[in-house]
């Protein structure tokens, strides 16, 4: 054994137990304080500064997170990686994608650091004291430890270590020589766009091509950090990494038995009532964990293992499992459709809350659900396996072993869609209600020798999502601002498609291509704020928009030949790709005609969330006749500074700051109202204002979507 390689191991190894140690600390004070927050506002309590907080901890989450991600290789990839079969090739494009990532990683901390240090200039500090600028240093020490990851972890061993290390310097081209980067900027963008399609990560892409856009504009590369810094900022993103700590902690405990048997003993005894259960299991579980891997990796076994008792065919116990896992992206609390309500409201003129996509999704989710158990029903008829026969006290005995675990998404609809906390404060509360309920009710987590390990495990894919959310939105400001891409694509569509229905057609076919390409998480950040304008231009409504967005992307999850969920159901049971594709045709067709559906019914959706408009708009216009309230309160602080709660967010419905309430007030924690804030109908008063009740679109309604000027074709408006 050599005597160096054993000691260096064991610094390793500690100081990597040092980094899951302060993963696991962050991410349980960003647990708490929300929660302090809404338990303490009854009692007149309310943490000084506590926004800046927990944006700070989301902050210190998301790098220490990416680090964590760096070293397991977990940060978000295209699958299309995986179709290079030749070793010696996979090595060199290996190599190349490594050193890639690495030269990026570098630059991006070279940008952090100077945004660190304009902050050290401004000498702002935290009420409790520390500099501002202390706190930030968390970005670029992570990233650059992240590149030199990427180093170490290139393959062909010290050879490949070598040339990607090679790629480090390169950022000193944007300093020392900006006149070739300046002249070559399609040659370098080039570079980076090939390393993500073979294996670099898809942040390091949309860093690097954000940084080389501005760079070439004659803007700063520091504008990519300082986006990245707005966007950890935001108030609605600390619900990304709670709601993703519930979800694991339900994975890593034995909710899915105790789910299994609570929906076998209700659908057990119908004719397909085991493929019913699995349909709805899968489901439920792919909404707690935000995307389908852990749900095929976690379920699949047991999900094939019931549907194999019952005698159902080898293909459709594949196809039905690898299908299912796609299900339940629209219901509360899932991850994605807080990640599109964020991301789709950088779009001028458009805003979109969570709790308007739930509401609209609610009926959209039940229809893809009820149409694919519908498919197991018709299979289980022919196949005729033994059933039993229903048993009430079967039924109560499972309801009362699983009541903790379908609580969980009540839990969250209870307390913010009843006023009585602010999504994010929701999301904690969630949380912590997984972490006792498994840690010291169910005890299926071991609160000492387990719990840090699961924190650990969501705080890395936490870091994935929002290194790669953070990346992509310095990307969309240029996109969107500077080269006003979504100006220039409307322009093109408005010449080539006159129809709201062909327009839609044609959606429905980019994103289907695109979802069977783009990881989830990717596919969310990239694409709505570009697609929103066009599609208000239509008169699509926001909401409306996002449900088929989210609907196709479960459909482009199944869609051969790189849909992930085959990559993942191939790996998983060990079967050929080509079989794989064979055994999801059925379910292709069933969910394709889901999405049409939900695309041409938009009331299916937005029909949904009207019903809660009027009751929120009249709050919002009480609200607005009354525009001293915020000023009664003896020694109010600035709304800034309290930034409405823990959370930063918009304090619930009929809650008060210093004895007054704002509602209709916008997200970002001014005082003063938004101009549309008295037609927006939501809960939290960050959804947009109606249009004109003259106006005719496609799904389009007071209270939907922004304000805009653009008419759909054959509109009489100006």
């Amino acid at each position: 054994m050599n005597p160096v390689r054993g000691p260096l191991q064991r610094i390793i190894g500690a100081l990597h137990r040092v980094e899951n140690a302060a993963v696991f600390v962050v991410f349980m004070a960003t647990i708490i304080l929300p929660i302090l927050e809404a338990a303490g506002r009854p009692l007149g309590f309310s943490l000084s500064g506590g926004a800046e907080y927990v944006s700070h901890l989301v902050l210190w989450l998301t790098f220490l997170g990416g680090l964590s991600a760096t070293r397991a290789s977990k940060h978000l990839r295209l699958s299309t990686a995986d179709l290079v079969r030749h070793p010696g090739l996979r090595v060199v494009l290996g190599v190349f994608s490594s050193g890639a990532a690495a030269g990026v990683s570098m630059v991006l901390a070279y940008a952090s650091w100077q945004v660190v240090a304009v902050s050290r200039a401004d000498g702002v500090v935290l009420p409790i004291g520390l500099p501002v600028w202390l706190s930030e240093c968390v970005m670029p020490v992570a990233l650059a430890i992240m590149a030199l990851r990427f180093v170490w972890r290139a393959p062909g061993g010290w050879v490949g270590r070598g040339i990607a290390l090679a790629f480090l310097p390169v950022g000193l081209l944007f300093d020392h020589f900006p006149d070739l980067v300046m002249g070559s900027p399609l040659l370098f963008s080039g570079v980076v766009v090939v390393a993500a399609v073979f294996g670099a990560p898809v942040f390091v892409a949309m860093a690097g091509v954000g940084m080389l856009l501005y760079f070439t504009d004659e803007t700063p590369v520091s504008a990519i950090s300082a986006e990245i810094y707005r966007l950890i900022s935001s108030p609605t993103i600390p619900a990304i990494p709670l709601l993703t700590a519930c979800g694991y902690l339900l994975a890593e405990a034995q909710a899915a038995e105790r789910l299994v048997r609570f929906f076998k003993a209700l659908f057990g005894w119908m004719p397909g009532g085991v493929s019913v259960l699995v349909t709805a299991v899968c489901a439920i579980f792919t909404t707690f964990t935000g995307g389908s891997g852990v749900t095929i990796i976690a379920l699949g076994g047991l999900a094939m293992g019931m549907l194999a008792s019952d005698h159902y065919p080898e293909r459709f116990r594949l196809g039905h499992v690898t299908a299912t896992s796609s299900l339940g992206l629209l219901f509360p609390p899932s991850l994605p459709v807080i990640l599109y309500a964020v991301v789709v409201s950088t779009s001028p003129d458009i805003s979109v809350g969570a709790d308007r996509l739930y509401l609209a999704g609610l009926v959209p989710g039940v229809l893809m659900i009820v149409l694919v158990a519908a498919y197991g029903v018709w299979v289980g008829r022919k196949v005729e396996p033994p059933r039993p026969s229903f048993d009430w006290a079967e039924l109560g005995a499972a309801a009362w072993a699983a009541k903790w675990e379908l609580s969980v998404p009540l839990v969250v609809i209870v307390l913010f869609a009843g006023g009585f906390a602010s999504m994010v404060e929701a999301a904690a509360i969630a949380a912590a209600y997984a972490l006792v309920v498994e840690c010291f009710i169910t005890r299926d987590i071991h609160p000492v020798h387990e719990l840090p390990a699961v924190i650990t495990k969501a705080g890395l894919l936490v870091g994935a999502v929002l290194v790669l959310l953070a990346a992509a939105m310095g990307l969309s400001a240029y996109c969107l601002v500077e080269a006003e891409l979504p100006d220039l694509m409307l322009e093109w569509v408005q010449q080539h498609i006159e129809s709201p229905w062909v327009f839609l057609l044609a959606l429905n076919g980019i994103l289907l291509l695109l979802g069977s390409i783009l990881e989830i998480y990717s596919a969310i950040v990239i694409l709505p704020p570009i697609l929103a304008p066009m599609a208000l231009y239509y008169g699509v409504d926001p909401v409306h928009l996002g449900i088929i967005f989210l609907a196709n992307l479960e459909l482009g999850f199944l869609t051969p030949p790189v849909g992930l969920n085959l990559f993942l159901a191939a790996t998983r049971f060990e079967v050929p790709m080509v079989k794989v594709y064979r055994a999801i045709v059925p379910y292709l067709v069933i969910l394709f005609v889901s999405v049409m559906i939900i695309t041409y019914v938009p009331a299916l959706s937005v029909g949904v969330s009207k019903l809660f408009d009027d009751q929120e708009k009249a709050h919002v216009v009480d609200d607005l006749a009354q525009p001293a309230v915020l000023q009664v309160a003896p020694n109010p602080r600035p709304f800034a500074e309290q930034g409405g709660g823990a959370d930063g967010a918009s304090l619930p419905r009929g809650s008060t700051v210093g004895g007054g309430d704002h509602r209709g007030l916008g997200d970002d924690g001014d005082r003063t109202p938004r101009p549309d804030a008295h037609q927006g109908g939501g809960l939290s008063g960050a959804e947009p204002g109606g249009q004109d009740p003259e106006s005719r679109g496609f799904g389009r309604g007071d209270g939907d979507h922004a304000e805009t000027d653009r008419a759909p074709p054959g509109d009489s408006r100006g």
